[in-house]
């Protein structure tokens, strides 16, 4: 789940065909040629880490003046996560241009939690990361759009608890940043993105789906840290569905209850 444009949403889609949404079969049309491209694909990634790992540290520092380099606009700076948390969210970042794009990572992170379901939570979040001016316009909007019906509509209770014996899920992962524009203050960064969006169990007629997008956000330094001025959101890039089969309803709501989330560091 996920902000767009201040207000919309991550778009969803529902397993086609019958059968239990979490346990049906794997997809029609697996071959041998698609099992040796996996293992070939599997290779060059563990020569290309192998690689990366020999190459040795060298000077974090030599490209911040510069844009994101083409080919790994989110490769690691070396440089330590925050350490600092505020709302649950990390803080703290640096004034450049890594500091945006670790801030603007983990702030996708908050808005597409399932903490934004709760107004007290959701409140929390927006008075963390969004610039001081702009929370009233943010909190307003957002109270609108978390309706009753909107909680029914992605299956919670109407006031957005969980019903009996399921669990709901709503996770943002970014995948990669990349910094548009750029000055001492301000910052446009984009947040390639992976979602999950639904609810885990035997009797859901909501199952966990997972989406991907991409998140601007415009940031500016306020009072020690960056913050988000506006935000909006677009579909993609989208790979092509692996072929694996959908986990069980027991097998996703553990997930979820065992794995937690990661602080965001460029």
């Amino acid at each position: 789940m996920s902000l767009g444009d201040d207000t919309g949403r991550t778009r969803t889609r529902l397993p086609e065909g019958s059968g239990d949404p979490y346990g049906g079969a794997r997809r029609h049309g697996r071959s041998s040629s698609r099992s040796l491209v996996t293992v070939v694909g599997v290779v060059v990634l563990l020569i290309a880490a192998i690689a990366f790992a020999n190459r040795g540290g060298g000077d974090s520092d030599a490209e911040e003046g510069s844009d994101s380099p083409k080919a790994a606009a989110t490769a690691p700076s070396g440089e330590k996560p925050v350490s600092t948390k505020a709302a649950g969210i990390p803080t703290g970042f640096t004034h450049d241009r890594r500091g945006a794009e670790s801030a603007a990572a983990n702030y996708a992170v908050a808005l597409g939690s399932a903490d934004m379901f709760t107004k007290t939570r959701r409140d929390a979040i927006l008075q963390s990361i969004i610039v001081p001016a702009r929370v009233a316009d943010f909190e307003a909007t957002l109270d609108k759009a978390y309706t009753p019906e909107f909680n029914k509509n992605v299956g919670l209770n109407e006031d957005g608890t969980t019903p009996e014996g399921l669990t709901f899920v709503s996770r943002t992962s970014p995948v990669g940043t990349k910094v548009t524009e750029s000055s001492s203050d301000t910052a446009t960064v984009e947040v390639w993105c992976s979602g999950l969006l639904g609810l885990a169990g035997e009797s859901s007629t909501n199952p966990v789906t997972n989406s991907w997008f991409t998140i601007t956000m415009q940031l500016e330094w306020t009072d020690g840290d960056w913050k988000i001025v506006t935000h909006s959101q677009k579909d993609g890039p989208t790979p092509v569905p692996g072929d694996q089969r959908a986990s069980s309803a027991d097998e996703m709501a553990k997930a979820v209850q065992e794995y937690g989330g990661f602080t965001y560091a460029r």
